[in-house]
């Protein structure tokens, strides 16, 4: 489990074909994991229904929602999942099966992720409902840049950090982050080292999440901005 690696990478080629077959063998330990694994002796996976890979896709695929637990809340609906994957191009969700909407447990809390991969499955983890998370050690650049990046602001209180989420930054961040990072994994049929398979997930979060949303955004704006123009003139 390690945090992000730098982005500034040349742009792979999607892998679209035989990701039922060769995404079966990762266990792609969260997007991120929210503490060291150095906290942790050795490869630690936490307790979870995983959903073994159907040898045929057809493009649909179920979700399935567990209870946040307590102290916890899902960030997104089924809705919102299905909306968010509705944007993307076909091919990229064609391999999907499962979105599970995972509890928090005690054991989970060991090492606790946004998200997950194995085989065709998504796990989408919940968050404090309070949308802070307290840390032991400061953040590092990369973890500073991301929440900016996203609407979420880093604080120090005495000894210990606490990263502040808003309803809309969250939202932001799992819909075009977490989400799409897994699915990246996904179709990720070319690399084996989890290192290059983090640095593909990141990129193809990064191009078809964050960047997508942003540029849809503004030409939301834009048809706003000369609707109201329009009005105004008549």
């Amino acid at each position: 489990m390690s945090r992000r690696i730098p982005l500034s990478i040349k742009t792979p080629a999607p892998a679209r074909n035989n990701a039922v077959r060769s995404s079966r063998k990762f266990v792609t330990l969260g997007k991120r994991a929210r503490i060291s694994s150095a906290a942790l002796r050795g490869p630690y996976l936490p307790p979870e229904k995983w959903h073994e890979p159907r040898e045929q896709t057809d493009g649909s695929y179920a979700v399935i929602s567990q209870p946040a637990g307590t102290g916890y809340r899902h960030v997104l609906t089924e809705d919102d999942v299905r909306r968010r994957l509705t944007q993307l191009p076909q091919w990229m969700v064609q391999p999907l099966q499962i979105v599970q909407f995972s509890q928090m447990t005690r054991k989970k809390r060991r090492a606790p992720c946004y998200g997950m991969q194995w085989g065709n499955a998504i796990y989408l983890y919940p968050i404090e409902e309070s949308l802070i998370e307290s840390f032991a050690s400061p953040p590092k650049p990369a973890q500073r840049i991301e929440a900016s990046m996203y609407g979420a602001s880093w604080l120090q209180i005495e000894n210990r950090w606490q990263l502040v989420w808003s309803e809309q930054s969250i939202r932001d961040f799992y819909l075009n982050n977490v989400l799409i990072h897994e699915l990246g994994h996904i179709l990720d049929s070319r690399n084996s080292s989890h290192r290059d398979r983090e640095r593909y997930a990141e990129w193809f979060a990064l191009e078809h999440g964050y960047k997508a949303s942003r540029r849809q955004g503004l030409a939301e704006a834009a048809v706003n901005k000369y609707a109201r123009s329009s009005n105004s003139r008549s």
